[in-house]
């Protein structure tokens, strides 16, 4: 088959009422009162963070295993309703929409750590645990799991979207901690991607398939992921510095230099002062860099050493160590904390949140081009990046009920992307495509990669229930 031709998945339609009211009675016979039809709870259940309308699926239901998924599944899957996975709702790019209706699956009550092998480095949990919620169980152990996307996401819908975060850097994203997944697919069936080996050459790699698939091609109901030794120190701090070219030039060399920096994230001067009046910090009102070593108290304080010295090199100045745990965790909140804290900037405005991802080298380039363009535009639309890979994140602040300013953070969204494109880079580094960022995989991937990838979907899913309108479309 000649993938270069569009392949589009069964013509989806949105279910009839009578289809609904039949598979609301089916599941609440099954399911009692974890199946909810009420408009608030589905709106709740819908795209609700940015911009995009909200679609809110027809039925809302809370599993309690992966058995019941699977249940709750080959049930849709019988009526061709749609099915929509859904964490704890921080997504951005409209993942969580229905709009074809049919039935959020809430995975929120699957939340049990189920095996820990510390010789292994490794567990085991189901998706609905959060990040925050794994890793105070596995204090005790001396371990913990380092993909730190900022919000406190479900370990699912990380997976989902293929996160990644501020330890980045260092560990690496979700498709480099993901060794297995137990997957529901179109049909109800239950699949196993892998074992706890740390490689394999044993067949495809459907682990990785699935892995950012964002639930257009099933349902994860268990995930084994690799864990990672508490360091023994820990050494973080800011840097100023007099603009953001100085800033991303400092971290090149820092990475091209090899220097083992766990965290490297940038704030403009813009994220800066919104992270101020939210948090109550007193950070410069300037480029900001804020940074972590992990390693042993030798190998950390030589790290920070040369670190410093980079950064005097790119005129970076006041420096500010955080010595003790409740300092580090205080700035690294407000760094999680930046979605919130813009907001205070517009009043009555509404965050449209986006990211892109380039190599490296061209990292000062783009965002120096994307600062001048907000600069042109008289737009407020603070930045912060997760530097150390390339990604950064842009948020223009936008009266909605003015058209006008609506065509123009629509028309500096699209020059984003193009930007990032043009110098080999994504449209996306970690918040996916959903809904927001489909128009753009075509100049990113090319016509044959985006036909590959609708032949996959169609041939996981010929009926297009899972997820359906996102990635490669209805």
């Amino acid at each position: 088959m000649n993938v270069a031709t569009p392949i589009r998945p069964a013509q989806r339609l949105r279910p009839d009422e009578a289809s609904i009211a039949d598979l609301t009675g089916e599941l609440t016979k099954r399911f009692g009162n974890r199946v909810v039809t009420s408009l608030a709870v589905r709106q709740q259940h819908a795209h609700t963070t940015t911009w995009l309308a909200n679609q809110p699926p027809d039925i809302v239901v809370l599993p309690e295993s992966a058995e019941e998924v699977a249940e709750i599944v080959r049930l849709c899957a019988a009526r061709r309703v749609p099915v929509i996975p859904f964490g704890t709702g921080t997504s951005l790019e409209g993942h969580l929409n229905a709009p074809f209706g049919g039935v959020s699956v809430d995975l929120s009550l699957m939340k049990r750590l189920v095996a820990v092998h510390p010789e292994d480095l490794d567990c085991v949990v189901e998706p609905g645990i959060t990040r925050k919620e794994l890793n105070e169980q596995l204090r005790d152990t001396g371990l913990f799991f380092p993909i730190d996307p900022g919000a406190d996401a479900s370990l699912g819908g990380m997976v989902s979207t293929r996160a990644s975060g501020t330890n980045a850097v260092r560990y690496g994203t979700m498709k480099d901690n993901v060794l297995a997944l137990t997957v529901v697919t179109p049909d109800g069936s239950v699949v196993k991607t892998g074992t706890r080996a740390r490689k394999s050459s044993a067949g495809y790699d459907l682990t990785r398939l699935f892995v950012g698939a964002e639930g257009t091609l099933g349902i994860v109901t268990e995930i084994t992921l690799k864990l990672h030794g508490i360091p023994e120190a820990i050494s973080a701090g800011i840097c100023s510095f007099p603009t953001v070219k100085d800033a991303c030039d400092a971290v090149i060399v820092t990475i091209q230099s090899g220097l083992p920096i766990a965290r490297i994230e940038l704030l403009d001067e813009v994220q800066v002062r919104a992270v101020n009046a939210y948090s109550r910090l007193t950070l410069p009102e300037t480029p900001l860099l804020l940074f972590e070593f992990h390693g042993t108290d030798a190998g950390v304080k030589e790290q920070a050493e040369r670190f410093g010295e980079i950064c005097a090199e790119y005129r970076g100045g006041n420096f500010e160590w955080a010595t003790r745990a409740e300092e580090r965790s205080r700035l690294w909140q407000a760094r999680h904390d930046v979605y919130w804290a813009s907001l205070g900037l517009r009043p009555g405005a509404k965050g449209v949140a986006s990211d892109v991802c380039v190599p490296i080298s061209r990292l000062a380039e783009c965002l120096a081009e994307t600062k001048r363009d907000i600069e042109e535009h008289g737009m407020v639309a603070p930045i912060a990046g997760h530097v150390g890979d390339g990604n950064f994140h842009v948020m223009p602040l936008v009266m909605l009920e003015d058209p006008a300013e609506v065509r123009m953070a629509e028309d500096f969204m699209h020059r984003l992307v193009e930007r990032a494109i043009a110098m080999e880079g994504t449209c996306t580094g970690e918040h996916g495509v959903g809904q927001g960022k489909m128009k753009y995989l075509k100049a990113e991937h090319g016509e044959s990669a985006l036909g590959l990838m609708r032949l996959l979907k169609r041939s996981i899913d010929p009926d297009d229930i899972m997820n359906p309108g996102k990635i490669v479309g209805a």
